[in-house]
């Protein structure tokens, strides 16, 4: 634990913009045009940390940008050439799993990314048509 801390407090203090943290030009672009002009705290501590494929666990208040922590570094790491699944997310409820989908492919607009929310109560043969465009993020709920 005392290297997680040492690690973050250092970034935090050292890491002030998206860029800083790793995040590509063309991403912090997109990132500036949905009116974000700096990373918030929970940003700061987890986007380094996920950039170089360590796990995080972070927890913060509603709105203060978790969406953006985890799914900045996955849409960096992801290959948007590449059409196959190559990242699942799993969400609590139907409503999140669909939020953080609308999320991710706002921040992904400029590129080859693609995310699609999979969840219970729709029609199943829409959802396999929408499989078959092969997005690379699947963000599911079970039920």
């Amino acid at each position: 634990k005392k290297h997680i801390k040492k690690y973050t407090r250092k970034r935090r203090i050292i890491l002030q913009n998206f860029k800083e943290l790793g995040i590509s030009d063309k991403t912090v672009q997109t990132l500036e045009s949905m009116g974000f002009k700096e990373p918030t705290p929970i940003q700061k501590d987890s986007i380094p940390y996920a950039l170089e494929g360590h796990d995080i666990l972070g927890q913060a208040q509603t709105g203060t940008g978790k969406t953006a922590a985890f799914g900045l570094p996955v849409l960096e790491r992801v290959d948007g050439n590449e059409r196959h699944v190559q990242v699942v997310i799993l969400s609590p409820t139907r409503e999140l799993a669909i939020q953080v989908a609308e999320e991710l492919n706002k921040m992904a607009q400029y590129t080859n990314i693609t995310a699609l929310p999979i969840y219970g109560g729709q029609d199943i043969n829409r959802q396999f048509r929408a499989l078959k465009k092969n997005p690379q993020i699947i963000v599911a709920t079970p039920g």
